[in-house]
Parts: structure tokens; C-alpha cells; sequence
């Protein structure tokens, strides 16, 4: 990158924060007869920081992350994500290329402190020949700790456990240990470590996980043991119990649901898990509990699905549609709508047309779901889904998940995602009220910036300057918000600008995904691509239909950024705009082809992948939506 590019960077995109005067003098004369100034960094309220991160990591407390072989435990996590050396479960030495900005190390609540008595062939919980062969094959390693991990997910996930998941006393020694690792490791300002967990609900092997975050220290978080699946599957009762702890300890805390492509359709389904039907009060309960999603992660992509966007080119990355969790019930289309962003957005309106309230008004982030406690998922350091998966030359090959439905293989694993958060200072009070605002996005790895706003008075003019964050506040909302109705005859403006990561590939396109719905009543999209690189014209239709090209050697893992652009920006306004018709806005950035850790596996062991592996991919980063709801009659 050259001195001009990454000082346009700096500009566009870093804010450092100024130091507050001390002198006693000087703040009475600020106090008393404030200065006009010509500094455009004085006086700002708004966030200037964006922060990268991980909500979804685990260690070998997990009873299936210690199954594969994960031996690495909460310190381990922690060092790595702060960018220190640590090595494998496998044995390699493994480091960032950039540390992260915060993590939640979210073991499962269910099983906490189960593994290692069942490596350990404690009568707690080796109870039958089943649980015997688990115990047998744990210790034996290799395939066959792979095979006993496979058996005991696919008996959690069908309500099968052999033993208790929930007893207090396993549980509270390990979750008191997990809170205080948590706050051993962070450092506000620095680095930021939340404590948390996953709260692994399954029906019947159908995923509706979800990642419990607070804003707490140990002084609260502490006081209360995890909700786990043995207490409910019911994200209804996880609610009741989330909202139990804020009544008895005076602290918050949120949930940020699991991407729901092994949900087979319940992740946005039509109606509880009970089989009621969705009310206001459920929607305005999950709406509180739940303001962000992740979309992106190992076990596939989230955002969007090829059958249910035929329109959109961009939709078919890194598609997970075999089944659900245990691959026990094969995936229909019917499903489809149940489980992806987009269309659970769409949903959302729907309801709210019905209800007053929107229960699917989700922001978006990335996150990894990591098993091996190392938040790794750069192509050319991706260290896999667990520990049976992690760099070797035939793990492309490994049954990652497999049931009587067909099998996911090692090549199929995606190296996703990123959590990136816009918030005024690295602390857990700062970001975790960022993500309950939804001033989110996702990505599925790269540290790409994005800005996204939306108003009625944004003009060309403002995309010439160098601080879309001073210009977005002052005329509009930032993603995540809400956009009042404008005036008679106007049509909403978006300012989004995006900037590559130095470390990455140059940037194919902005879109903006439009979601409506229609004067019959039914949710639509369209996709409009707002700015392209390399001087290509966008068509009346909104599309620009040339292709941005390829640069990667496949053979070497290598790319040129001899195409793309390092940043773009931009206003759009929404050329069909319908001030009666509810909506939602939110952009996604692509880059240009690059290797996918496919290429970079095959050339570090000199191996050939088998006949239909990916060895290309097209990274991208995922804001939150901007609302638009019409004015009340």
C-alpha cells in the first residue's frame, strides 16, 4: 500500500481520541466561553472507533471441543486472541496476525466440567458400554476420539444424554473459573474479554443456538449460573431467565442468535417453538433479548441463500444446506426461509405489518464458533472447526459433520467470521452498548470498514469528503437505526463508504439490499450495486453486470490487487422508494477473488484437493440494516 492510500485511510477511518485537558485553567476557560475552532475532531459524541472481534469462541471446557481434542484451555484463548503465541492442540505454533480487539469465550453451558471426568472415566458420568466406548475412544485420540465426538453430539442433540448436562455442582467450580479468567484478561482500553457462554438448545437436532453476552463484571455475572438446555429448550425461558438475572443483580446482558442454516426453518419460523402463534408480546420479548444475529461462521454462510435470491449472483457463498445440527433430518426448500437473514428479515416486516413490532429487526455480526480455542480464520491461517480438523494434509477430507442424511466435509468448513463493532472506546460497556444499538456488521474475516448511513438529505457532494462518520451523524442514522418519515415527495439517501483491509484484497463492489413490502402485502428484495471499481458503469437497472476478474494463482495461493479499489463511497437514493411501504437497507461490500484456505492447505502440503473443492473465495463484509417504517395513518 502506498503513503497516499494509507493516509487516506487514516483520515477516512481512524480518529484518535483526544486527551483531556488537565490544566485547571484552561477547563474553566473551555467551561466559560467556548472557542469556535477549526478542528473538525473537536466536540464529536459519535463513535469514531471500529473494533474487531470474536463473540463466539471455545475452549476445551466444552465437552465437544475437548471430545475433538481440544486440550487448550480459557488462558490459552485469551493469550491468542491478544495476539500471543500458543501452541495447538495438534502441536503447531499458532499466532495472529493481528490481535483481536475483544473475544467472548462462550463455552456451552450444558456439560460444564463433564468432559474431563468422562476422559477421566469418573462413574459420574461413564455409566453404560456407550458412554465406556466415548471414554475409551477420547483417550485413544485420532479418528476415533472423532468418531466418540460425532456419537455423543448426535445423543446431546436428540435428548439422549446418558448422564445429567446440568448439575450445579460440576457447573459452578467451572463457571466461577470461566468469570474469572474473563476478568483476569481484560484490560479496558486495550483489549476487552466479556463473559459469557452458549446456550445450546436443539429440537431434535435443529440448531437454535444462542450466545449469551454481559455487560457485567464478575461482581454480578457471577451471582447466577448459566441457563442450559436441560433447564429449557425454549429461547422463551432463556429470555424469562435473562431477564430474572438483570431483576436480581441489576446488570445486563443480551443473546445473539447462532446463524440458522442448521435450524431447518426455525430460526425465523412463523411460530414459537411451542406451536403458537407469534404475538406482540413474543416479538417485543425477542426483539429486547436479541438485537443482533450471527450470519456468518464456520459452519457456513448466513446472509443469503441461491434458491431464495435467484436474482442475485452473489447469494451461493459457502452455502451449508444438507440438514440440520446432526444431519438426522435432510434440508427442503420449505425450510429455506426459516434460516437465512435476508429473508428472516423480510419476515420481520411481515409481522410487524400484522403486530406493531418486528421481531426479526436484527443487526448483523460475524463470529467464528470456533472449537479449538484459537479465534483463527485467516485463509492463510485458518486452524479449522476442532481440533480433529485442524492444518493437515488430508483433513479437506474429514467428515466434519455427518448423520444418516450424508455427510459435511473438512474442504467445506468456511474460515468466518468477524464481529466488528462502531463504539466510542475498547470496553465492555462501550461495545456491548454498540451491539445493543445494532452499530454492528459482519465479516466473513477480513478487517474491511464500512460506514452506512441513511437520511433524506445526503448529496453527491458529501461523498467527496474524507469523514463519512461527521457527515452520516449530523444528517442521518447510523446502521442499525431507524428512519423517521421524510417529506412529502422525498426519497431516503444512504452514505456508505468502505475501505479495504491492508492485509487483503481490493474491493469489487458496494450493494445496498433492499428488502419491502409490497402493496400486496408480501415481502420482495432487490439488490442495487451503488459503487464498483475500476471505472465499470452501473446499468438503469441498478446492476453492474461486468465482472470484476480474477488475479489468483490457485497454484501458488496468490493474488494481485492489480484490480479493485482500495475504497469506495457513495450516496445512493432509493429509486423506487414507496412512502408507504415498510423497509429495510443494508450494504455489502465484496472484494476481489482471493485464495481460499483450500489453496494455501494444498500448497503447504503439497497435496491435490479432490474434484469440486472451492479454492477461491470472495470475501465480504455485512452491516446492519437501516429501517424505514411509514407514518402512522
Amino acid at each position: 500500500m502506498n503513503a497516499r492510500i494509507l493516509f487516506s485511510l487514516i483520515i477516512l477511518f481512524t480518529y484518535a481520541s483526544c486527551h483531556a485537558q488537565t490544566d485547571a485553567y484552561m477547563e474553566k476557560e473551555v467551561m466559560t466561553a467556548p472557542k469556535q475552532t477549526f478542528s473538525p475532531y473537536a466536540n464529536r459524541s459519535f463513535p469514531t472507533n471500529v473494533y474487531f472481534g470474536d463473540t463466539h469462541l471455545h475452549t476445551g471446557l466444552s465437552m465437544d471441543a475437548g471430545t475433538f481434542g481440544n486440550r487448550l484451555g480459557l488462558e490459552d484463548a485469551y493469550r491468542f486472541s491478544r495476539g500471543e503465541e500458543v501452541i495447538s492442540s495438534t502441536g503447531y505454533r499458532a499466532r495472529l496476525a493481528r490481535p483481536l480487539d475483544f473475544v467472548v469465550v462462550a463455552d456451552h453451558s450444558d456439560g460444564m466440567g463433564v468432559f474431563d471426568l468422562l476422559r477421566q472415566g469418573d462413574p459420574k458420568v461413564v455409566v453404560d458400554e456407550q458412554t465406556r466406548r466415548w471414554h475409551e475412544g477420547i483417550n485413544q485420540g485420532g479418528q476415533a476420539a472423532v468418531d466418540a465426538a460425532l456419537e455423543l453430539i448426535n445423543a446431546f442433540s436428540q435428548g439422549r444424554s446418558p448422564f445429567p448436562t446440568n448439575d450445579p455442582e460440576l457447573s459452578r467450580p467451572v463457571w466461577d473459573e470461566c468469570v474469572k479468567m474473563a476478568e483476569q484478561y481484560n484490560e479496558p482500553g486495550k483489549f476487552t474479554a466479556f463473559i459469557g457462554y452458549e446456550w445450546t438448545s436443539l429440537v431434535k437436532g435443529n440448531n437454535l443456538h444462542r450466545v449469551v453476552v454481559y455487560r457485567d463484571g464478575a461482581e454480578k455475572a457471577g451471582r447466577v449460573l448459566p441457563f442450559t438446555l436441560a433447564d429449557s429448550p425454549n429461547p422463551e425461558d432463556l429470555w424469562k431467565a435473562l431477564s430474572a438475572y438483570e431483576e436480581k443483580t441489576g446488570g445486563r446482558v443480551l443473546a445473539i442468535p447462532h446463524n440458522g442454516n442448521l435450524s431447518n426453518g426455525m430460526m425465523f419460523d412463523v411460530e414459537t417453538l411451542s406451536g403458537g402463534p407469534i404475538t406482540k408480546a413474543y416479538a417485543e420479548q425477542r426483539q429486547r433479548w436479541e438485537p443482533i444475529y450471527e450470519s456468518t461462521q464456520i459452519k457456513g454462510d448466513g446472509e443469503a441463500h441461491p434458491f431464495l435470491s435467484p436474482e442475485d449472483e452473489f447469494a451461493d457463498y459457502e452455502t451449508w444446506d444438507l440438514g440440520n445440527l446432526d444431519l438426522s433430518q435432510a434440508k427442503t426448500n420449505s425450510m429455506l426461509p426459516g434460516e437465512y437473514y435476508r429473508s428472516g428479515l423480510k419476515r420481520g416486516l411481515e409481522f410487524e405489518q400484522k403486530l406493531g413490532v418486528n421481531p426479526y429487526k436484527y443487526g448483523q455480526i460475524g463470529s467464528t464458533d470456533s472449537h479449538t480455542s484459537l479465534s483463527a480464520v485467516e485463509e492463510n491461517n485458518f486452524f479449522g472447526k476442532h481440533s480433529g480438523v485442524e492444518p493437515s494434509a488430508d483433513r479437506a477430507k474429514h467428515v466434519t459433520l455427518g448423520g444418516e442424511n450424508g455427510s459435511i466435509y473438512g474442504w467445506q468448513m468456511t474460515a468466518s467470521g468477524r464481529a466488528a463493532v462502531w463504539a466510542k472506546e475498547n470496553t465492555r460497556e462501550a461495545i456491548w452498548d454498540a451491539m445493543k444499538r445494532k452499530e454492528t456488521y459482519a465479516t466473513t474475516g477480513p478487517r474491511i470498514l464500512v460506514r452506512f448511513f441513511g437520511g433524506w438529505e445526503f448529496t453527491d457532494e458529501d461523498a467527496l469528503g474524507r469523514l463519512p462518520g461527521r457527515i452520516g451523524y449530523s444528517k442521518g442514522v447510523p446502521m442499525g437505526g431507524d428512519l423517521r418519515p421524510g417529506k412529502k415527495g422525498a426519497s431516503p439517501t444512504f452514505l456508505v463508504a468502505a475501505m479495504k483491509d491492508a492485509m487483503s484484497g481490493n474491493l469489487d463492489r458496494i450493494q445496498i439490499i433492499k428488502g419491502w413490502i409490497g402493496q400486496d402485502g408480501q415481502a420482495k428484495e432487490r439488490v442495487y450495486d451503488v459503487a464498483v471499481s475500476d471505472k465499470r458503469q452501473i446499468g438503469e437497472d441498478g446492476r453492474c453486470k461486468q465482472a470484476v476478474g480474477n488475479t489468483v494463482d490457485v497454484a501458488n495461493a496468490t493474488w494481485t490487487n492489480s484490480i479493485g479499489d482500495p475504497e469506495l463511497i457513495t450516496v445512493w437514493t432509493d429509486p423506487d422508494f414507496d412512502p408507504q411501504e415498510r423497509a429495510f437497507y443494508y450494504a455489502r461490500v465484496l472484494e476481489i477473488p482471493t485464495p481460499r484456505w483450500t489453496a494455501y492447505e494444498a500448497l503447504r502440503f503439497q497435496i491435490t484437493m479432490t474434484e469440486g473443492t472451492k479454492m477461491t473465495t470472495q470475501e465480504r463484509a455485512y452491516t446492519s440494516p437501516i429501517w424505514y417504517n411509514p407514518p402512522t395513518k
